[in-house]
């Protein structure tokens, strides 16, 4: 990309706390990934490798750390057309977080009501950002993501419901869904979403699935505040992928509430919807995706080491 260009891209998600590009993978490319997900879908019990729709149990709605569980998916986030964007969005030094892949499935697809990414792992600064790779054609009729622009410049908002933390806007913290703007394109796309920017999808109710893969960022100086459960396993697959580690944490002024639930739970989902409290929580996600990697550990003969996590940028994609 020539510097008018990185300087406008740059421009354009400091301003919005997002930034849309259109197609920067190939039809080809995202076969490859949708072949992938199929493969760790080949299992006779869907339980143990995704998260299941409540209300279809034959049907997923998340795959947790899909980068561990298939090596396409941890060639897709080192790819550097991601990382010469996100290199003009948080510089150059630049640190693969964590992965999910949101499989929104036609008819049963789950909401996902408005929050901000950065509450549920807040950091000692705000350079952090997810890249949502479109595996499918995304528009409203199948539930694509919103966005409220701008709202990254507000701060954190208040996640908590009675006390506690539960992961969503809820009130007077909940914005007015007529100002949301939804990013509809087409397959290969890439969605950049500053980690502060609220957004929400609803429930998928069409007959066309939406899949997308959600590779995650941060800055090599922004550390995590915050150890819970649900935060502190991201820590065992954070990769340097682009320019070198810092000694230093920068700092951002302000207070930010910590992401202190009533009881642990699995996902977002079960945080959000208020199963982990009812006792009706089906998965155990954040609390032992470290025991997920001591398993694919052991499979390479490395203990503690996710064998996936750590292949090569690809060249060739």
């Amino acid at each position: 990309m020539g510097t008018s260009l990185d300087a406008e891209l740059a421009r354009t998600y400091d301003r919005q706390g997002y930034l849309l590009i259109e197609r920067l993978f190939s039809a080809a490319d995202v076969e490859r990934v949708n072949v992938a997900i199929d493969q760790i879908l080949e299992t006779p019990e869907l339980s143990s490798v995704a998260e299941l729709e409540p209300d279809d149990r034959e049907s997923v709605r998340r795959i947790w750390s899909p980068t561990k569980r298939h090596p396409v998916f941890a060639e897709a986030a080192a790819d550097p057309r991601l990382l010469d964007i996100i290199e003009q969005l948080i510089g150059p030094n630049i640190l693969f977080h964590y992965s999910k892949l949101h499989m929104k499935a036609a008819r049963v697809g789950s909401a996902v009501e408005w929050h901000q990414d950065f509450s549920y792992y807040p950091h000692t600064n705000t350079d952090l950002l997810s890249a949502m790779i479109y595996l499918d054609d995304a528009s409203t009729e199948n539930a694509c993501l919103h966005v409220l622009p701008g709202s990254h410049k507000r701060g954190l908002a208040n996640h908590y419901v009675d006390g506690y933390f539960r992961g969503k806007l809820t009130g007077a913290e909940a914005p007015d869904p007529a100002e949301a703007v939804p990013l509809e394109a087409p397959a290969g796309s890439v969605a950049f979403v500053h980690c502060l920017v609220q957004h929400y999808s609803p429930s998928n109710r069409s007959e066309k699935r939406r899949r997308a893969f959600l590779p995650t960022y941060r800055a090599a100086d922004a550390y995590p505040i915050y150890f819970g459960p649900h935060a502190s396993h991201n820590e065992s697959g954070i990769k340097l992928l682009r320019g070198r580690r810092s000694e230093y944490a920068r700092v951002e002024q302000g207070n930010w509430l910590l992401p202190l639930a009533q009881r642990e739970f699995g996902s977002l989902f079960e945080l959000q919807e208020g199963s982990h409290l009812a006792g009706t929580a089906k998965t155990s996600g954040y609390a032992t995706a470290g025991s997920y990697a001591e398993t694919v550990a052991g499979r390479s003969g490395e203990k503690g080491r996710p064998a996936a996590v750590d292949a090569e940028p690809c060249a060739d994609r």
